[in-house]
């Protein structure tokens, strides 16, 4: 049988399950307000832009946000 490909890199891997760790005991903080982070998808998040800015194998932010945008500003 095949073997699946990786989707991120074991470095991004690492980085996400650290973000995990800190977000768990309580010490993983939001870059702009300082807040603490209390979102399982917020702290991946947080994992994966570190491992990227690291230079890791990671794969680009979807572009869903701005996609959707500019189909409600095409209906007006």
């Amino acid at each position: 049988m095949a073997r699946k490909a990786r989707k991120y890199s074991k470095k991004a891997s690492s980085t996400v399950e650290r973000a995990m760790k800190k977000r768990k005991a309580g010490t993983l903080k939001s870059g702009r307000s300082g807040r603490t982070v209390k979102s399982r998808k917020q702290a991946i998040a947080i994992g994966l832009s570190e491992a990227r800015a690291a230079g890791a194998k990671v794969p680009k932010k979807s572009a869903k946000r701005g996609r959707k945008a500019k189909k409600r500003k095409a209906r007006r």
